[in-house]
């Protein structure tokens, strides 16, 4: 469940250029039989439910061991050769590159170039890779783990990565200007609970070569795991937001009641909310700051994150949800103070159903963690109903790689979240929320509003609500007394004498 995410960020980033994948052979010698001419929208999906059908078999991980037991900087040490670029030299919009076998990425990925209807396996060569470490053997063309895709995404002479698919069926992507961040994953399957996660894997990558002049690319992907398996297609278009159409289609193997479709997995470490067990100099550290959600009937709901000491679940019921985020408010390099790391240009990620997804929730998983190497953060949809065997399933959404929701709002937003003590009443909890936003822009004086304030134990009072010129806006204190309890549900609304006026806070109080 917790994974070396520093690492991970930095192979997608260091690796001089991605790796390439070994031409198909594992996938048709151990799955199904992949016809090596014809491909059109229907061949994964035909794949996976055929797939689907047959006991799961692992794809190939067997390595050399001084491949298998390399170190991050052995990894990183690997050079892709650029001449090897798939459309390096065809003078379009995207090109692709790929990553080696080894360290965590251990298993083998087939990639195909899909080109006038027909697929063309993509060959790891000897002279694909190359290292000035001696002892790696990276001359036997093992295989694939991943790949890069690349775009002139900030300036219009340089090809960027712009979004990366490594490990298990994780990717992730980055907007004009920023970093990477938080993860995005094919499926989610046990999270967070006693039985223990299964992390299904993507096995196979077709990559449509797109017409010259084409802002976007189109990859597809077979997932497969002991419990189902699934065909996606992703339509990618890089740019001040970067957007991933995603279709995809689940075929599980067996009955599945805790699954996560669209999850989104980050990091969050600390912050002015959350900072009771951390000694760091910095203000925050964290790839998302809150959960937000526009649930099917309007309302807005933020729920800002923290690092608990046990781990926490948290169902949101809904139907029919307009979508739902992992988001990184905080802008300002002041927000972090982090040379290095800059959590101020982590991409948020909003989820956007295509069609109505019916009765389920969105859940959040936080788990604690004593560092900000791990992902702790798993946020997905789980539908109501529980997946049966040998159905299939279909779920199409839009994701929103960028710097906040893509819609305007009317109502104010929570710009900070900050928990304390209150030193005269050891037994309280003070909270300190600053509000900015449209409102504000006609009518700041506090007097004008009040605050709906409510929890499910506990009592809540000192109400006091005051400007804040800083942001053009108003904070609102609050103090909790939470008496014996250990967990205290918290609500608060600003509203005027006529009706709310911003998004419906959410908090989680643990001692």
């Amino acid at each position: 469940m917790k994974l070396h995410r520093r690492e991970l960020v930095k192979a997608g980033m260091s690796l001089g250029a991605g790796l390439a994948l070994a031409g198909g052979r594992s996938l048709r010698a151990q799955t199904v039989d992949v016809a090596p001419t014809h491909f059109d929208d229907g061949t994964v999906r035909t794949l996976a439910q055929a797939l689907a059908g047959r006991s799961y078999h692992a794809p190939p991980k067997d390595l050399p061991d001084s491949l298998a037991h390399m170190t991050f900087d052995q990894f990183s040490s690997i050079q892709f050769n650029p001449e090897k670029t798939l459309w390096g030299q065809d003078h379009l919009a995207f090109d692709v590159q790929f990553f080696p076998r080894g360290y965590l990425y251990k298993q083998q990925v087939d990639v195909f170039e899909v080109e006038n209807g027909a697929a063309h396996p993509i060959t790891c060569t000897a002279d694909t890779f190359s290292s000035r470490d001696s002892s790696l053997n990276i001359s036997a063309g093992e295989g694939f783990s991943g790949l890069r895709i690349r775009y002139a995404l900030n300036r219009p002479d340089v090809m960027e990565e712009c979004a990366v698919f490594l490990g298990a069926s994780y990717f992730r992507a980055v907007a004009k200007g920023q970093n990477y961040g938080l993860s995005a994953r094919g499926f989610a399957k046990d999270t967070g609970t006693p039985t223990g996660e299964e992390f299904p894997v993507f096995r196979a990558f077709w990559l449509e070569k797109p017409a010259t002049g084409s802002q976007s690319l189109v990859l597809h992907a077979l997932m497969d795991s002991p419990s189902l398996t699934g065909a996606f297609r992703f339509t990618i278009r890089p740019g001040e937001t970067t957007l991933f159409d995603v279709q995809s289609t689940f075929f599980p193997r067996v009955d599945i009641s805790a699954g996560g479709i669209a999850p989104l997995t980050g990091m969050y470490y600390f912050d002015a909310n959350d900072r009771v067990h951390v000694n760091d100099w910095r203000p925050a550290a964290h790839d998302s700051e809150a959960l937000q959600i526009w649930t099917g009937a309007g309302q807005n709901i933020y729920r800002p994150l923290t690092n608990p000491t046990d781990l926490q679940l948290s169902s949101f019921s809904d139907a029919g949800p307009y979508g739902y985020g992992l988001m990184q408010r905080k802008r300002s390099f002041h927000d972090y103070e982090d040379l290095a790391l800059h959590y101020e240009r982590r991409p948020s990620l909003w989820v956007e159903p295509v069609g109505n997804w019916g009765r389920g929730s969105v859940n959040l998983v936080e788990i604690p963690t004593p560092s900000e190497v791990n992902d702790n953060i798993v946020s997905f949809w789980r539908p109501q109903s529980p997946m049966k065997a040998g159905q299939s399933y279909n779920f199409t959404y839009r994701m929103y790689w960028g710097w906040d929701t893509p819609w305007p709002t009317h109502l104010a937003r929570i710009h900070d979240t900050r928990v304390g003590a209150v030193t005269d009443h050891p037994d309280r909890v003070q909270f300190v929320l600053d509000f900015d936003g449209e409102p504000f822009r006609t009518l700041s004086d506090p007097a004008s509003y009040h605050l709906v304030a409510q929890t499910s134990t506990g009592s809540i009072g000192a109400i006091t609500l005051m400007p804040n010129p800083d942001i053009n806006g108003i904070r609102a204190f609050f103090q909790l007394t939470p008496g014996e309890t250990k967990l205290c549900e918290l609500q608060v609304q600003l509203a005027n004498m006529q009706r709310p006026v911003s998004e419906t806070w959410l908090y989680r109080w643990t001692p």
